[in-house]
């Protein structure tokens, strides 16, 4: 009886869609509890995000605008969770009674499907429109239960190859060049301190305009290694530590240090446009750039970053960006060059398995750019 279940025409056309979506477009399952009869699938980097296959029987109208009110409830809860404003869904009915009236796509943003046989795709605009090589890719040599293992065997193999992928993203790594970045500032601190030659450190290489205009180009880097107090380099290695060892574990060392050392450098650049004759130190810009380029890498995976993005990495970024226009004597400027610089770097250098060539290439015109008006400010503009 279960195997007569499973090999019946309506379950072999659900498998064979699965098999389509997530084998052929990368789509992935979204668990939702409390729905029945039907499947939801997202991949962010379509232009049709979900795609709904529903197996259980629509009778009526009616029960086809409850359908459309839970989807459109469920999308809202997708849609904060991935900060997407707009998300097309197509939702392919496989059971749509005679009852159900032929006007089912009022609105464009949901795409209504009725599906009774597998011709039926191959006639649908839609279908072809967005996959036009669906109707193809349902064709199978195989029949019966050897259908049924080459389908089930398939998907199971491209979600182990994904979750293998994930894993190896997102496993835990020793953050070596986050723990040489710390030894780093505190070596720039304690030694000048025992040798009682802070402040001279402060005034050869700390982020000053005039010195940096005046062709000391090297203070735009330095300036960052230098910390005021004892509390400034703790608050600063500590943030390092915890945001810095993430990015590294996700984007690798060379990407990582990429993204600190330009961050820093942004964040140098837009302080001595702000600053005039005040002189700048701290690593602050650096760690507000790893703050931007995990926001970047976030949004790529945020499927399953969404829920830490919005309770975590947004309110952080917010919060010190608000005590930084409110408390007198922090370099703002700096904080905002490293964020969109450490932003912009990030789409440049890419993330693994999500960004495309095209992406990366628009990261590295909008980073040239970038640089160019900030070199135009902090030289050109500040300099009058």
């Amino acid at each position: 009886m279960k195997q007569e279940m499973i090999l019946d025409d309506k379950n072999i056309m659900v498998m064979k869609l699965l098999h389509y979506f997530i084998t052929e477009k990368n789509y992935n399952p979204i668990i939702l509890q409390g729905v029945e009869n039907e499947i939801w699938l997202e991949n962010m980097d379509e232009d049709c995000k979900i795609v709904r296959i529903v197996s259980g029987h629509i009778h009526n109208d009616e029960q086809f605008r409850f359908d459309v009110f839970k989807t459109k409830r469920i999308l809202k809860k997708i849609k904060k969770k991935t900060f997407s404003l707009s998300m097309n869904v197509m939702s392919i009915f496989l059971e749509m009674g005679d009852n159900v009236s032929d006007d089912i796509n009022a609105d464009p943003k949901l795409m209504c499907i009725n599906i009774h046989e597998e011709s039926d795709i191959k006639k649908n605009e839609t279908i072809k429109k967005l996959f036009p090589d669906l109707s193809k890719k349902m064709k199978y040599s195989e029949e019966g239960m050897e259908l049924f293992m080459k389908i089930t065997g398939d998907i199971n193999k491209h979600n182990k190859d994904d979750a293998s992928r994930i894993e190896k993203v997102f496993r835990s790594k020793v953050p070596y060049v986050t723990y040489f970045l710390i030894a780093v500032n505190c070596i720039f601190f304690f030694v000048p301190m025992l040798l009682m030659q802070s402040n001279n450190m402060m005034l050869m290489l700390s982020v000053h305009g005039p010195s940096v205009r005046a062709g000391q180009y090297y203070r735009l880097l330095t300036g960052i290694l230098l910390h005021g107090s004892i509390f400034h380099l703790f608050f600063n290695c500590y943030a390092l530590y915890v945001i810095g060892s993430q990015i590294e574990s996700f984007m690798g060392k060379f990407k990582y240090l990429l993204v600190y050392l330009f961050s820093g450098l942004t964040g140098s650049l837009l302080s001595i446009t702000f600053s005039g004759n005040v002189a700048s130190i701290g690593a602050s810009g650096a760690i507000f750039g790893l703050m931007g380029s995990l926001l970047y890498f976030g949004y790529h995976y945020r499927v399953y970053l969404g829920n830490v993005l919005m309770s975590q990495i947004v309110p952080l970024i917010v919060l010190n960006l608000g005590i930084g226009f409110i408390v007198p004597g922090i370099d703002n400027a700096a904080h905002i060059g490293g964020l969109v610089g450490g932003s912009i770097i990030t789409m440049a250098l890419g993330v693994k398995d999500k960004s495309s060539t095209f992406e990366k290439i628009n990261g590295w015109i909008i980073t040239i750019v970038f640089m160019i008006f900030l070199c135009f400010m902090a030289f050109v503009v500040s300099a009058k």
